[in-house]
């Protein structure tokens, strides 16, 4: 941790994109230098490895349409008075969660952050598309509207969905 509390890499981060001759380069000059120090130790690597991670930065309109659609879906359904909790139970059901011991030892399931320096995009499109699929599902619709019976509680999904393209 730094002095103000945050998280601090170890690894080095480079900003990388497609330069005007076409090549992937970095972005500044530091990216240069750190993307050309990766190249080298790629080319002497010989028959070793070497591990790297990367990051898709998130989509501002993707992020936008998946609330877009959220929120349409939080003014028609019947359960939830609070957004935050239709989204928890969203995410948990799309199994994008934590078991945790509860308070008295039984499994209970803690919904993870789609926070937006969370999760990078590729992992935001994986999980808004586990919610739209638990969303799609019988028990989700029998759920959000209980005195409906299936078809037109499923009808009430596929017409929302419809309504973004999805």
């Amino acid at each position: 941790l730094c002095a103000q509390g945050k998280a601090v890499s170890l690894m080095p981060t480079v900003t990388l994109h497609i330069g005007a001759q076409g090549k992937l380069e970095g972005l500044s000059e530091r990216d240069r230098k750190g993307y050309a120090k990766f190249r080298r130790r790629l080319d002497e690597l010989g028959d070793g490895s070497i591990t790297f991670a990367w990051k898709e930065p998130r989509s501002g309109p993707y992020h936008r349409r998946f609330f877009s659609i959220f929120n349409a879906l939080f003014e028609r359904q019947e359960q939830f008075h609070l957004e935050e909790h239709l989204l928890t139970w969203l995410k948990v059901g799309a199994d994008y969660a934590d078991l945790v011991p509860g308070p008295k030892g039984k499994p209970v399931a803690i919904a993870r952050s789609i926070n937006w320096e969370t999760i990078d995009q590729a992992e935001f499109e994986q999980i808004a598309s586990d919610i739209w699929n638990f969303l799609r599902s019988t028990y989700a619709s029998r759920f959000l509207w209980p005195h409906l019976d299936d078809d037109v509680a499923s009808g009430m999904v596929e017409s929302i969905m419809a309504s973004y393209g999805e």
